[in-house]
């Protein structure tokens, strides 16, 4: 045996005991002719009194063996659990040594993303670091947990799948023995899980790994898991108690919080209220729907636009931090932010001159105006306005500080658009994907009327991010075929592509539904922190990269040459 505890367990119960340790050298200290060393591993640190001078063999970062006898510490410290005792060295061996890092572990000395990525085995040493991986492992199996107990049936999908379209570009695997064909690394399971329900499995789950060749940003991976389930003879419903039930069991086995009920709100609720389908609830500053009151008024901006919205913020502000808020505005395709300021029990600055008497009574009425508030207005298209001015509330979430990273808060959000136009290829599209039911009435007649169907689908998010999604599957492979040609499969690319599934609902599939749960995002978020890679143990680079392996590579010409491939 190496160890006979842990870094992190010895306490004031084993006193006198004679003990073994491993792990790093943290640091080496000398006070008042004693000499000391941080020993360190994954479960803390503990302290090490060396009598001799043989602390001299080591540097930060050695791996060592102590072994020795503990003791209470004339000096308790009180910010670390092993900081009742120490270790008073009786046996020393080196185990390994460490040339000087080319980071700091400890994180005061910032390195750069490269850097962490190129040497992430050092970064993870950071305890911080290390704790992060811990607490997605706490996740997974809280999860798992849950699931379990509520019979579900944990089952792996293929990694080598069928090339379909599901809205990201797949990364394509050449087959050696099929040569000129190829698999493609799964985007999610989606068709699988159907046909395990077509099966009659009930009841599946699978932390699944899922991999999309798609342009990466701070919360986007190529490669990312999600917890996945389906479940069959459910309604809409059912599929949100269970999933609801699984965040809160895993905020109280995990974080020992307990959650409120998820509130629900439509799609065109959630819009009209928050300007975003992915709406922060831990705040206020609400849109309100001004536009039968100021459409009347003389400001052509106002009568000429479909749809006007404003939000009152109780706090003036500057013409440059209007400006700044004008921009974000105009990034989300709005015109122009337009403002005024309630100073004196009237209007004052920006639009003020254009707010007539009988419109103003209507805004102090409806609006419940008082002085010192400023308000923000966005008219154009109803889309349009709302999504802009609802960038521009996040906004001043973030510049007025008024949320902080321990609230939780999720919603549900259903109702949503089955279809989405395309303004640049001219055509219909899923909004989620083809997989999902039309709401009951519009089944019969969808294809006459794409802008006002709804599908059976919703997404859950926390804190104004969108963490999962989920659906009613189509069953009807003849709704199915129909919905496929709407947006632009004919029957013989949906048989082409999709053929297994079809086939497999002509013997009688379950109605069935479920959803895809960022397990990583959960976790980063859990954690009050922003960025996925902090969860994930060697995460890429904004270029799909990986400093460390150096992957991608390129390969030798004989490989290629055994898949019958031929570099452009």
């Amino acid at each position: 045996m190496m160890r006979t505890h842990t870094c992190g367990e010895l306490n004031e119960k084993h006193d006198g005991m004679h003990v073994s340790l491993c792990g790093w050298v943290d640091s080496i200290r000398t006070h008042g002719g004693v000499n000391f060393i941080n020993l360190r591993d994954r479960f803390g640190i503990t302290q090490i009194v060396f009598d001799d001078d043989s602390f001299k063999d080591l540097k930060n970062e050695y791996v060592i063996k102590i072994e020795g006898k503990a003791r209470l510490r004339p000096s308790p410290n009180k910010n670390i659990p092993t900081g009742m005792i120490e270790v008073l060295k009786t046996d020393l061996k080196i185990v390994n040594t460490a040339e000087p890092l080319p980071l700091d572990i400890s994180g005061k000395i910032e390195s750069s993303d490269e850097t962490r990525l190129k040497y992430r085995y050092l970064d993870l040493r950071n305890p911080v670091k290390n704790n992060c991986l811990v607490f997605r492992h706490k996740v997974a199996q809280a999860a798992r947990e849950y699931l379990n107990n509520n019979n579900f049936v944990e089952i792996e999908t293929p990694l080598l799948v069928k090339s379909t379209p599901e809205g990201a570009r797949d990364y394509l695997v050449p087959s050696r023995v099929n040569q000129s064909k190829f698999y493609a690394l799964p985007q999610s399971p989606q068709l699988y899980k159907q046909i395990l329900m077509v099966a009659g499995l009930d009841r599946y789950y699978q932390l699944a790994r899922c991999l999309r060749d798609e342009d990466l940003r701070a919360d986007r991976q190529p490669e990312h898991t999600q917890i996945d389930l389906e479940m069959s003879f459910v309604t809409s419903d059912d599929v949100r108690n269970m999933v609801e039930g699984l965040i809160k069991h895993i905020f109280k086995k995990v974080k020992d919080t307990e959650l409120d009920s998820f509130p629900v709100f439509s799609y065109e609720e959630s819009m009209a209220r928050f300007g975003s389908d992915k709406p922060d609830i831990r705040f206020g500053l609400e849109l309100r729907n001004v536009t039968d009151i100021v459409k009347q008024s003389s400001f052509n901006v106002f009568n000429q636009a479909e749809h006007i919205v404003c939000i009152v913020v109780d706090r003036d502000f500057s013409r440059k931090e209007i400006d700044k808020l004008t921009d974000i505005a105009k990034t989300y395709r709005a015109k122009g932010l337009a403002y005024t300021k309630i100073v004196d029990d009237k209007f004052d600055a920006g639009i003020a001159k254009f707010i007539e008497d009988n419109i103003r009574e209507q805004l102090f009425d409806n609006l419940c105006l008082k002085n010192g508030q400023t308000l923000f207005f966005v008219a154009d298209k109803k889309k349009i306005a709302q999504t802009a001015l609802g960038q521009v509330r996040l906004a001043l979430r973030d510049k007025l500080e008024l949320v902080n990273n321990d609230e939780f808060k999720f919603a549900w959000i259903k109702d949503f658009p089955l279809f989405a136009y395309n303004d640049e290829l001219n055509k219909w599209e899923p909004e989620h994907h083809m997989f999902s039911m039309p709401k009951q009435e519009f089944v019969d007649d969808f294809e006459k009327r794409p802008q006002e169907v709804l599908g059976d689908l919703w997404d859950l998010t926390l804190n104004g991010i969108e963490m999962a999604s989920g659906s009613i599957r189509v069953t009807n492979p003849k709704v199915q075929e129909r919905i496929m040609n709407f947006v632009g499969f004919d029957k013989a690319e949906a048989e082409q592509k999709f053929g297994f599934l079809l086939e497999a609902y002509k013997y009688g599939s379950p109605v069935h539904g479920g959803m895809g749960i960022g397990l990583d995002r959960l976790s980063t978020l859990m954690l009050g922190l922003n960025d996925i890679r902090e969860v994930i143990a060697f995460p890429k680079n904004k270029n799909a990269q990986c400093p460390m392996d150096g992957s991608p590579s390129p390969v030798t010409k004989e490989q290629l040459d055994e898949l019958g491939i031929k570099l452009k």
